[in-house]
């Protein structure tokens, strides 16, 4: 029997790539995000009885709603996220709280809804989109890379967990992605330096040995391989994905 994937974030970048390349593999696709229109369109794009639902990660009532629209999950991506900048002094509580329940909170809520399932069958397979930004800080994204250093934390105490369930639990760290979210950040790099977009997405690009940015569909291929089989031996890691600019 085909195996079902939940896709949280999946209506653009990084969650649709994952979702078309599972696809293409004959998993069933369910994705979720709180923009239906988005959804709608990546489920439509796929085909194959794919579901759309709508959900707030941050909300434990809405993925127990979602949770309750869908099969049983065997593949979760945890890829719902959002990554805004300040320095700490005008990081506000909002943002802070903002950035920890949709980030670390959502990624928690929906792990806990799905690895019933997966305990029941003694199958299962939970990969959270983290960011090497949970394994090293930088200046003005106290909130996001704290929440990023959560969701490892978290990937590595459940992987332990389930380890003798016939579930792995891993993250992906990607450096800078060419997304919608990259080109926000050059947006406001623009906003506050005076630099041109070309200026400010070079920055981005030279953060990376091999100045470029990776490709969504890069970390689709690497998320195939921790939802197959043949990535089993692979469980409670966050793996990189930047062109070597973290090293560990």
């Amino acid at each position: 029997m085909a195996k079902t994937a939940l896709i949280t974030g999946g209506g653009r970048g990084i969650g649709r790539a994952i979702a078309l390349a599972f696809a293409r593999e004959g998993i069933r696709i369910a994705v979720a995000a709180r923009t239906a229109e988005q959804v709608e369109q990546v489920a439509a794009e796929i085909g194959n009885n794919s579901i759309a639902l709508v959900c707030d990660v941050s909300d434990p009532q809405s993925v127990a709603g979602m949770f309750g629209k869908l099969p049983e999950i065997d593949i979760l991506v945890n890829n719902a996220g959002i990554a805004e900048s300040a320095t700490l002094v005008n990081t506000t509580d909002e943002l802070w709280h903002r950035h920890l329940s949709i980030n670390l909170s959502g990624t928690f809520y929906c792990t806990r809804a799905a690895l019933p399932a997966m305990l029941k069958k003694g199958w299962g397979r939970v990969i959270n989109i983290a960011s090497i930004a949970g394994k090293t800080g930088a200046p003005y994204i106290a909130a996001y890379s704290a929440s990023k250093h959560g969701v490892l934390g978290l990937t590595r105490s459940i992987a332990l967990e389930v380890a003798m369930s016939g579930i792995t639990v891993n993250a992906i760290c990607p450096g800078f992605v060419d997304t919608e979210m990259t080109s926000r950040g050059v947006e406001r790099i623009t906003s506050r330096t005076g630099r041109t977009a070309e200026e400010a997405l070079n920055t981005l690009k030279t953060m990376s040995p091999q100045n470029r940015l990776v490709t969504s569909e890069e970390v689709a291929a690497l998320a195939l391989l921790l939802a197959s089989d043949e990535g089993r031996g692979i469980n409670g890691q966050g793996i990189n994905i930047d062109g070597g600019s973290v090293l560990f």
